[in-house]
């Protein structure tokens, strides 16, 4: 069974729809103006074309940011970017567009202040769930005229919001009830929101959506809820954006009314709000979600008021509108600001990575110069290799029958191992360091370091790092062969083991006999090399051999590097011009202004 239509909201609406005649009755099919929310009063050409070219350009900017690095802020800029972004698409641009559109009036507040039994009492019938369970209204609800509808089921106003006929279970980030009823005026809409202090904290995020679409905000409090934090703080937000502000008091005792009127006054004077608007309910009966008419009179008055006075209402309107585009004088730049921390962070963790492993590289460099890696057992197959007797007999080919080959077996692979224990040591080192210096970086520095992995180098290193020892000693053995003895003259003479030779020339390449290196006869090797091979050959060779080296390692290390680039480019990577495209469309919309 429909609901009984009280009387005297009726006789009020009439009245005020007979002032406005030259409207459509409520019954005029939608078809007729299908595409009345697209006309609207015009800025002045010149003005209107800048003014879109500018919003369009504030919203590219805005929604092209990637704040993908946990640095301190980043979650409070995220939601800042998606609060700017969803009230460009909800509000500004078709408000911009849009101008004749009904005044879309958000009623907020706090919890069990009664915001649905007001809606419910103004619309003249259920439209907002109501109750003693808290949370109750998890979804927004819309409620207009009929002639209204349209607009906001067709319009752009809220349009990324499903449309739905009934709320659902829990909370309605997505979606919002559109309803109508008569006993509203016509131009003006009602938005009941969830609780801004709701245990829910979706609700938080939905409540400040929809004051970000809204052109006038009727903020609802109680007698015993009025001094709240939570109160405070949106009207603080309220009077920071510029919004039009009404504030309703509701469920005030009729014995205390003026105490508690007084006291609220004063509130709102230390707040600067002494000003703004507002209507006193007093603590009455609710009855099937209303409260009694004649509560309401004065507020429905003032909506039947703003309803017919079109200039009062498009001023209302035009003074949210400016205080949104104010708003983003601070917004914007606040966002390319904390995007600027975030270039600067990554560019940071990007030079841990390369100081890390510019590092190790720099520490192979001078354990293969120093002569520290010519221990252990490197030095025994050395002392070996070299102490069997001349040297120049065990390079002759024909006498390196007996020993030689083993004791090259042995030389060459124990010089393999040891290089192969340096660049793997370095490359450890490498990792932890850098995990190290990302620890000392709070916010992303410290979560990227926790990824499992990194602290190691890749499993497969040792391989990789082995084989490219053995491809370095190969190449080291081909640049003697065709460089090396084939320009001296004694090559003529002597056949030698070039295998050998190489050997020698890599144990000299090492740093035997430099600085603390062990072993006498330390310039042996450089002796006999200069010697057979000429010093501007040696130079030439050791130049080439060297290059070699530090260009494999390099590699090696590209690899390893490139497992930490991944993981800083997996967590976002920022683009550095988009602040100053930030700073550029705030800019243009102060000019389109």
């Amino acid at each position: 069974m429909p609901e009984e239509e009280p009387e005297s909201p009726g006789e009020q609406t009439l009245n005020f729809r007979a002032i406005r005649d030259d409207e459509p009755p409520d019954e005029a099919a939608p078809d007729e103006d299908e595409d009345l929310y697209e006309e609207d009063f015009p800025l002045p050409e010149q003005v209107s074309g800048a003014l879109t070219d500018a919003l369009s350009q504030l919203r590219e900017a805005v929604s092209g940011l990637h704040l993908g690095l946990d640095v301190p802020g980043a979650d409070e800029a995220r939601k800042s970017q998606a609060a700017v972004l969803a009230q460009l698409d909800d509000y500004v641009i078709p408000r911009v567009h849009m101008s004749t559109a009904p005044a879309l009036i958000v009623v907020a507040g706090s919890t069990g202040a009664g915001k649905s039994t007001l809606v419910n009492t103004l619309a003249a019938q259920t439209v907002s769930a109501t109750g003693v369970r808290r949370p109750t209204t998890g979804t927004p609800v819309l409620v207009c005229n009929p002639a209204d509808e349209r607009w906001f089921t067709k319009g752009t106003l809220l349009s990324g919001l499903n449309r739905i006929d009934a709320p659902g279970e829990g909370p309605g980030a997505d979606s919002i009830v559109v309803a109508s009823t008569k006993w509203l005026p016509q131009g003006v809409a009602l938005l009941d929101t969830p609780d801004i202090d709701s245990v829910v904290e979706e609700h938080h995020d939905i409540a400040h959506r929809m004051l970000d679409a809204a052109d006038l905000w009727v903020f609802v409090t109680s007698a015993a809820r009025y001094a709240d934090a939570p109160s405070w703080g949106l009207l603080k937000l309220a009077k920071e954006r510029g919004a039009r502000l009404v504030i309703v008091l509701s469920r005030v005792p009729v014995r205390s009314r003026e105490v508690v009127a007084k006291h609220f006054t004063r509130m709102l004077d230390e707040y600067g709000l002494g000003e703004v608007e507002r209507f006193i309910v007093n603590e009455t009966t609710v009855t099937d979600g209303r409260l009694p008419d004649e509560e309401v009179a004065d507020l429905r008055m003032w909506l039947s008021e703003l309803s017919v006075d079109e200039q009062r209402r498009a001023l209302a309107v035009q003074a949210t509108l400016n205080g949104v585009l104010n708003s983003f004088r601070a917004r914007v730049p606040a966002l390319a600001r904390h995007l600027e921390t975030q270039v600067a962070l990554r560019a940071d963790l990007r030079s841990d990575i390369d100081a890390a492993f510019s590092g190790a590289l720099a520490e192979i460099e001078e354990s293969t110069r120093d002569g520290s890696l010519l221990r252990g057992e490197v030095l025994a197959r050395w002392q070996d290799f070299a102490g069997s007797g001349d040297l120049m007999r065990t390079l002759q080919i024909r006498r390196a029958k007996n020993h030689g080959p083993e004791r090259l077996g042995a030389l060459r692979n124990a010089l393999r191992s040891g290089l192969e224990s340096v660049i793997s040591t370095a490359v450890h080192r490498a990792s932890e360091e850098v995990v190290t210096r990302w620890r000392q970086r709070a916010g992303a520095g410290d979560r990227l370091a926790a990824l499992p992995g990194l602290g190691r180098p890749a499993d497969d290193v040792d391989r990789r790092t082995a084989r490219m020892v053995a491809s370095w000693q190969d190449h080291v053995t081909e640049l003697v062969r065709t460089e090396g003895v084939t320009k001296r003259s004694v090559a003529r003479l002597v056949s030698f083991d070039v295998e050998s030779l190489a050997l020698i020339f890599t144990v000299g390449l090492l740093g035997y006999g430099t600085g603390d290196a062990p072993g006498g006869n330390g310039a042996l090797p450089q002796r006999l090399l200069r010697g057979l091979l000429g010093a501007e050959s040696l130079r030439s060779i050791s130049a080439k051999a060297r290059s070699d080296l530090r260009a494999r390692v390099g590699l090696l290390f590209d690899d390893e590097t490139l497992r930490y680039v991944d993981a800083l480019d997996g967590a976002g990577i920022p683009d550095e011009s988009a602040a100053t495209r930030l700073y550029q469309a705030t800019y243009n919309l102060e000019v389109a202004r």
